[in-house]
């Protein structure tokens, strides 16, 4: 019987990636042969070809597809697909989702739905995992992980005792190989060496970025205020860019963590290695790795790999404690992470990481004898990558010409733990100084503005969530199209004096007549005061803008409470009383209800 596979995820975080692995060395010890890719890596067309595929995937914003899956989606929509396009497809699919969110799990449900229509088999019921449950998504992972490799043994009548351990889960993705930097050529494309590339010839992405100079970082809260945020701009040349696009950035690990890193490791940070794969299946390293002889880079020191590639700030999933498992020397240590990694330490692993938001540094640290032993090949399996953040661009190209800026807001929140926790991306931008060079990319969002200037906008964006709107207004400022009769902002804050962002401008451009804004300050009165209730009393604007001139309505900020309550708020402003599902459905399909949220 064939043993063929595949595992696809999509995700915009490294969860869906990190059990998409976990399944594919599961499937990898029934010797199965296949390989893990991104849904957008694999050339979608040759799915009506494949016998059995898993896929893991997430929920972004308010139900959309992760980025890494948009285009493998679009084509899975196609209309004229025949229904029995996949009735050779053995299937099975997981989510990986927040319950808190109006759209739980939305796109894994929608694609086992049209995974079916199209005549593929599922081997289970969808796995909705979520974040929510009081043991977190394993809860849902194990037990559909453990029914999923049961049902694969039935239906290819392999003994159950073959899903044991296997001797081929000790073997790592990559071998590291030390080189001497002698073998380095200087024939090497520089844009190889650089990782830069003309987007004009590539388009931009992490493998070709284009160079972003620091112009302007400059904390816009006061300084009592608790929350640092950042208004940070950078130099870009030409480089042109529309309202809703998003900037992405690679971020470095902090300092303190790379000098931590090798204080508990035993690896010579100048040594330069190249990566070759140990199976056909898994994925070649980026050219970097590869050696001059392979038209790569020439390899990588350990140092660069700290700093630039792996992920010492992530919290390690249990999967990667499994692993530290098998590798360590230490009995008291392996038994400790085994029980940590194991169905019945559940809590225990929440209590320890999950809760305390503990870093993958600091739980080497906490295995000293293990992380001391751990060879490179292992270390690029226990240590996830570096993955890139995305921030909504709050500047015009055309009000801003070769400028791009960002609001960021910093974290830095405590635990019972007595470092604070410091959240990577945003800490290492608030730390960048005017002339520093970062590489970075644009891609489109999930915001799509109205190209006429005629159709009214109401934007509800309170705190960062402003960005998006920044952009937009600025741009039509720029092509003296802004009227306070079209653009509406709903901006939410705490104080006044504290956090009122780029409030300068607000109140110029309302006293100018070329926006209509309202301010929600919910720490300036007794009673606590957020956008929903400026949005229930501009009733009459909100039915005048939105029922009579046929306008949009765009919510942009933390993803929460916040999306779903103004939402609420919306249809009691515009006495939506029945059929509210039916309306709000009505407005996404037209474009005029559009949500750009995080977590």
């Amino acid at each position: 019987m064939d043993k063929k596979f595949l595992v696809l995820y999509g995700s915009q975080t490294g969860t869906a990636e990190e059990v998409a692995e976990r399944l594919w060395k599961k499937m990898k010890c029934l010797h199965f042969q296949g390989p893990v890719k991104a849904m957008d890596d694999y050339k979608v067309i040759n799915l009506i070809n494949e016998k059995l595929v898993i896929f893991v995937c997430s929920t972004t914003g308010q139900g959309e597809e992760p980025d890494n899956m948009k285009n493998f989606w679009k084509f899975l929509l196609r209309k004229n697909l025949p229904t029995h396009s996949l009735s050779n497809l053995s299937f099975a699919v997981l989510g990986l989702g927040d319950s808190s969110y109006a759209k739980f799990n939305f796109v894994a449900k929608r694609l086992y739905r049209r995974l079916t229509q199209l005549g593929g088999t599922p081997l289970l019921p969808v796995g909705l995992a979520d974040d929510q449950h009081d043991l977190g998504p394993d809860a849902v992972i194990d037990p559909w992980e453990n029914n999923l490799i049961s049902s694969i043994c039935i239906n290819h009548k392999i003994s159950s005792e073959v899903n044991s351990e296997s001797a081929e889960h000790l073997l790592t993705r990559y071998r590291a190989v030390v080189v001497q930097d002698a073998e380095l050529s200087e024939s090497t494309p520089s844009a190889e060496k650089e990782g830069i590339e003309d987007p004009e010839l590539r388009g931009w992405s992490k493998e070709h970025p284009v160079i972003a100079v620091v112009k302007e970082n400059i904390r816009i809260t006061s300084k009592d205020h608790f929350q640092d945020v950042r208004l940070l701009k950078f130099s870009t040349g030409s480089l042109e860019y529309s309202p809703g696009d998003v900037l992405t950035v690679c971020p470095s690990n902090l300092a303190e963590n790379v000098k931590k890193f090798f204080e508990v490791t035993s690896f010579n940070p100048d040594q330069r290695i190249c990566l070759y794969p140990n199976d056909p299946d898994v994925t070649s390293p980026s050219s970097k790795f590869r050696p001059v002889s392979q038209g790569g880079g020439g390899g990588v020191t350990v140092r660069e790999c700290a700093e630039k590639v792996w992920d010492l700030s992530r919290q390690p999933g249990r999967q990667t404690l499994a692993l530290m498992s098998t590798f360590s020397p230490n009995e008291l240590e392996k038994e400790k992470l085994e029980e940590l990694s194991s169905t019945e330490g559940q809590e225990e692993y929440l209590s320890y990481v999950c809760r305390l938001r503990r870093t993958m540094v600091e739980v080497l640290s906490d295995f000293p004898f293990t992380a001391a032993a751990l060879t490179l090949d292992q270390i690029f399996d226990v240590l996830r990558p570096i993955r890139p953040r995305a921030f909504s661009i709050a500047s015009s190209s055309k009000a801003h010409p070769g400028e791009i800026h960002l609001l960021v807001a910093v974290v830095n929140y405590k635990t019972k733990i007595v470092a604070p926790r410091l959240g990577l991306c945003s800490n290492w931008l608030a730390r960048t100084v005017p002339g520093e060079k970062i590489p970075i990319w644009i891609r489109k969002g999930s915001l799509r503005f109205p190209s006429e200037s005629t159709i009214p906008m109401v934007m509800v964006g309170p705190g960062t969530g402003v960005a998006p709107f920044r952009s937009f207004i600025s741009e039509q400022v720029a092509l003296e199209k802004a009227s306070a009769d079209s653009l509406v902002l709903f901006f939410g804050c705490r104080n006044s004096s504290g956090d009122f962002l780029c409030g300068d401008e607000w109140d110029n451009l309302s006293g100018s007549k070329k926006l209509t804004f309202f301010c929600a300050f919910s720490r300036d009165q007794p009673d606590k005061v957020y956008v929903q209730h400026l949005i229930k009393e501009q009733r009459n604007l909100l039915q005048n803008l939105m029922l009579e001139r046929k306008g949009v309505f765009m919510v942009a900020g933390n993803a929460k409470s916040m999306p779903s309550q103004v939402k609420e708020a919306m249809l009691e402003a515009l006495q939506i009383k029945d059929d509210q599902e039916k309306f709000i459905n009505m407005l996404e399909v037209q474009g005029r209800l559009q949500t750009e949220t995080w977590s």
